[in-house]
């Protein structure tokens, strides 16, 4: 049976109950797995359930709200920087109106559970046997001895089919698009990519950009009315998923778009086919395919936090480009200077081309990828949260973690985050529950990166200041790995706002720049007045 929904936030607040809790922000509403802790581990945003007291009377109970088939249990410590808690084990009971319950038994009696041994891992436990019931029950029996009962879960279970209530059956969402719901391993995705070329020759081609540190190729699909060359005037568009491994939903949800799209241009639907035909999209599904293996062994609900996030070597792609911010600013700072560094196609350092930088191979083969093709708009899909993230990432003060540091452009960054944030089901939505601590309503769902946690060396930053490509980063969901049968919802989710944002694409003005006999004159600068932010020519 497929996860309730602690971590999808699918089981709201209001089905969370605890015996007791230490404070409000250890209050069984952060019991889900996966939560992750405030920076400040403070009195509303903490990471688990923890009880007021340390005795084996202490439980923690889901209403699933109808009758359900409950299959296991996944069970993690308190996520914490300063502090170490979980519950090393615990009993199951089961009950239909959570005043009589029955524990889970075997021959032998109650039957006691291992639980956790540190606080990241994740455990799984099956029942003996299914239970049919409507609420559920962990009881800690026993506990990590230097800390207290802390407890983040998960519960399996199958909501059994209730013809009377009209509730659950408006609230299950169902999608009419016949695609291939399911997760893709490198093997699936390359024949899914295939598969699709087959249905789509005429618009469609298979490459690669280069090969990750275990010698997987990085494959892309593009899409468009001539697949293989650059058309004058026609921009170029890119979606990229996965630098981090573990984020899997945005590499499934690029697998569905290029169905999708196939499916809808041979159908001859006017909005794709006009997209098609004015615009050459490229959609990278996998860019760390070593991690995402990792992440993949495990499971959907087995990887914990970031198993699988980086390279494997070690190095977590999304900031692994060279840091381009600090040389401009430090230009702009000092007036004097003697190297005046550009506005824009700013060069990368000699010491980041060298062998022995810190670089991992998948990051090369985008940083080559993006310098071959004149992309004018990305986006990066990741997971984890749910918001639209903006240039700069990169805070322009030293000493500060977080400010708003906006690029020149800042109006067009906001504008993009907007329409891909308010055209999505949920990220917009006011009565939407803040997936970890961060509640990023009072900017409509997008956020400016440096505002949210200052990085140097992000893909969005590179982009914007060595290409001509505006990039964002979508976070498209609060679970980083759903389970397979979210994924017709999550796609639901995302449809609109993934075929919006390419549609961005076309605004502004473009042209061409010609010398006096009408040729194309390469690498010309072009300035807006009033944005100090220059382009150039392909």
């Amino acid at each position: 049976c497929p996860p309730l929904g602690l971590e999808t936030l699918k089981i709201t607040d209001f089905q969370l109950h605890a015996s007791t809790a230490k404070r409000y922000g250890l209050g069984a509403h952060r019991g889900r797995l996966n939560i992750q802790a405030g920076v400040n581990e403070n009195d509303f945003y903490d990471g688990a359930w923890c009880a007021g007291r340390n005795d084996p009377y202490q439980w923690i109970e889901v209403d699933a709200r109808r009758l359900t088939k409950f299959t296991g249990v996944i069970t993690q410590g308190r996520n914490s920087l300063w502090s170490s808690n979980w519950v090393t084990s615990y009993r199951v009971l089961v009950s239909n109106d959570s005043h009589a319950w029955t524990a889970v038994r075997n021959e032998s009696g109650d039957v006691i559970f291992e639980g956790n041994s540190e606080k990241e891992i994740p455990v799984l436990n099956m029942l003996p046997v299914p239970l049919v019931a409507r609420y559920i029950r962990i009881n800690p029996r026993s506990w990590f001895q230097e800390g207290s009962i802390c407890m983040r879960l998960e519960i399996l279970g199958c909501p059994l089919p209730d013809p009377n209530n009209y509730y659950h059956r408006r609230n299950e969402m169902t999608t009419t698009d016949n695609l291939d719901f399911k997760h893709h391993n490198y093997k699936e995705m390359r024949q899914l990519m295939k598969t699709v070329n087959k249905m789509c020759p005429n618009i469609t081609r298979i490459y690669n950009i280069g090969k990750s540190n275990q010698g997987l190729k990085l494959y892309a699909v593009e899409i468009s009315d001539n697949p293989g060359e650059h058309e004058v005037g026609e921009p170029e568009f890119r979606y990229i998923a996965g630098a981090h491994g573990n984020e899997v939903l945005g590499r499934e949800l690029i697998l569905l778009l290029m169905q999708f799209m196939c499916q809808e241009y041979l159908a001859g639907n006017p909005r794709i086919v006009h997209l098609i035909e004015g615009t050459r999209i490229h959609l990278l599904p996998s860019v760390n395919p070593d991690g995402y293996d990792k992440a993949y062994k495990a499971g959907s609900e087995l990887g914990g936090w970031s198993l699988g996030r980086w390279t494997q070597d070690g190095i977590d792609i999304n900031n692994n480009f060279p840091d381009l911010n600090s040389l401009l600013w430090e230009s702009e700072d000092q007036k004097k200077s003697k190297r005046k560094v550009p506005n824009h196609h700013i060069p990368i350092p000699d010491w980041y081309l060298s062998e022995n930088a810190t670089v991992a191979v998948e990051t090369r083969a985008i940083i080559a990828w993006m310098e071959k093709i004149p992309f004018v708009l990305g986006g990066n899909l990741q997971g984890g949260e749910l918001v639209v993230a903006y240039p700069y990432d990169m805070v322009r003060s030293m000493w500060k973690t977080q400010d708003y540091t906006p690029t020149p452009d800042d109006h067009v960054f906001r504008w993009l985050a907007y329409s891909y944030a308010s055209t999505h089901r949920l990220m917009t939505d006011a009565r939407r529950r803040a997936c970890h601590t961060e509640d990023f309503q009072k900017e409509d769902g997008t956020v400016n990166g440096a505002s949210w946690h200052t990085v140097a060396g992000s893909i969005n930053d590179f982009s914007y200041l060595h290409t001509n490509c505006f990039e964002l980063s979508i976070y498209v969901g609060c679970d980083k790995y759903p389970h397979e049968s979210e994924l017709p919802e999550e796609w639901e989710n995302n449809r609109e706002s993934l075929i919006v944002f390419m549609e961005q694409v076309h605004r502004g003005i473009k042209g061409i720049v010609k010398d006096a006999h009408g040729k194309g004159i390469p690498n010309a600068v072009i300035s807006v007045e009033g944005v100090n932010h220059d382009i150039r020519t392909g």
